[in-house]
């Protein structure tokens, strides 16, 4: 049955040769099989690898399997589960349903029962996914989004959903993990699809311009003004406007804003006349606004007006099953260019890619394929051709002699190298200012 070499099976029971015996008929049988000898273990392992069975003893010290039964079921939607126990009774078993348990298997049992329950179990859950697929079909206007993982398909149906409504829409999440595709997504798939998609850096406009931009100015409004223009809502009509780094923008700036929210008008540079506007706003930033509310740097009712609706895009550390399927996707799209043949991946080399944690997220990882697929020339990607902070971290390896000082100028260096030197950027994945990362550099050329 090729459905058992894709399922993963994770074994839950204090006795530690029960563990063995069914991680070894299982294993025989194609399984992928993890053990954990208590709930807290078991827990702790399904946070970080997914698990499509989880079987699990009643009977264990502190926390029992009906606990972790009940957990699983409230946070784990997509896990199927089984328990078995030497302590069979009636009730037990009907609980065990209750709970959430998909079979009950009484000890002892033949390896033959142990096998046809768990092939039971895996045919109502590959037929429940099955169905599920085609009712949650990834939208087909998505051009330039890939993943499948789970967090990315709750993503793609939010996005559905903003695109039948005119609804404002906020979208958040960290650096390079494609919140205007998401925004771009929203509008080619809405009825303004035909009109135009304007997308606006709030953070790379000067402060002094930015109103000038968004609004337009008539002739003679500030020096250097020799003729009237429209501004990016005049250049939208009818279709979409993307604010991005929203939180970048004045509070003056955000008072101005809402007045477009409110009232549906814009005043150019210039003059007191308003003129009305059909244009949806769709907003992003990489930051907490609701903090950034509670230090007075964002107006709380621009954020309520932005936040009708909001979107979170996952970082690439949190869907880290989309990553070959990222890294394939670049990897055909680079070498294309370069007119070579696309490198493949080792598979210790997969693993330190999946280990990573991705500061800068789908654009590091762009970046990171791109430069591999012009420097090497051999047909596979190996462990020893990727940086050396992915090898150190995926394999665990640290030196603890460092001094914190050396630690943080190797991971500064790593940062600037994925986003190819824009300090911009490099800035906002460390979660400091320009000017800190201005003084951190000088005082690292120092030391160099």
């Amino acid at each position: 049955m090729t459905a058992k070499i894709k399922a993963s099976v994770l074994i839950v029971d204090d006795a530690p040769d029960t563990l063995e015996i069914l991680q070894r008929n299982l294993s025989s049988q194609g399984y992928w099989v993890f053990t954990a000898s208590n709930v807290t273990e078991a827990i702790q392992l399904m946070e970080n690898q997914p698990v499509d069975l989880v079987i699990t003893d009643f009977k264990m010290p502190k926390i029992s399997g009906a606990d972790l039964i009940r957990h699983v079921r409230a946070n784990f939607r997509d896990t199927e589960i089984m328990m078995i126990t030497g302590y069979a009774s009636v009730e037990g078993a009907v609980q065990a349903v209750k709970d959430g348990a998909e079979e009950y298997l009484a000890k002892p049992f033949t390896d033959e029962e142990l096998f046809e329950a768990v092939e039971r179990i895996l045919d109502k859950l590959y037929t429940r996914r099955k169905a599920q697929k085609e009712t949650d079909q990834v939208p087909p206007l998505l051009e330039g989004m890939i993943g499948q993982s789970p967090k990315m398909l709750e993503v793609y149906n939010a996005i559905s959903k903003a695109a039948t409504t005119s609804a404002t829409v906020l979208i958040t999440g960290e650096s390079g993990t494609g919140k205007e595709l998401v925004a771009r997504a929203i509008h080619y798939n809405s009825n303004r699809a035909s009109a135009s998609f304007v997308p606006i850096n709030c953070g790379s406009i000067p402060e002094g311009l930015l109103e000038s931009e968004l609004f337009g100015h008539v002739k003679g409004a500030f020096t250097g003004a020799t003729e009237s223009r429209a501004g990016f809502f005049q250049t939208a009509e009818g279709g979409t406007i993307f604010l991005d780094e929203i939180s970048e923008t004045s509070l003056a700036m955000q008072v101005k804003l809402l007045r477009v929210l409110q009232d549906k008008e814009v005043s150019m540079v210039g003059t007191s006349r308003s003129r009305r506007i059909d244009v949806r706003i769709l907003a992003a930033t990489n930051k907490d606004l609701t903090h950034l509310v509670k230090e007075g740097l964002v107006r709380e009712d621009l954020f309520f007006r932005l936040s009708v609706l909001t979107i979170v895009v996952p970082p690439l550390r949190e869907r880290t099953d989309d990553i070959l399927l990222l890294a394939r996707y670049f990897i055909d799209k680079f070498a294309n260019e370069l007119g070579k043949k696309p490198p493949h991946f080792s598979d210790k080399a997969l693993q330190r890619l999946k280990s990573y944690n991705w500061p800068g997220n789908i654009r590091e990882l762009e970046n990171l394929i791109h430069r591999m697929v012009i420097m090497i020339d051999e047909d596979i990607i190996d462990v020893p051709d990727l940086p050396s902070i992915m090898r150190f971290t995926a394999s665990g390896e640290r030196d603890l002699t460092r001094s914190l000082v050396e630690v943080e100028a190797e991971y500064i260096r790593q940062v600037l190298a994925t986003v190819n030197g824009n300090k911009s950027r490099a800035a906002e994945i460390l979660k400091i200012d320009r000017k800190t990362l201005r003084k951190k550099l000088d005082y690292l050329s120092q030391l160099d």
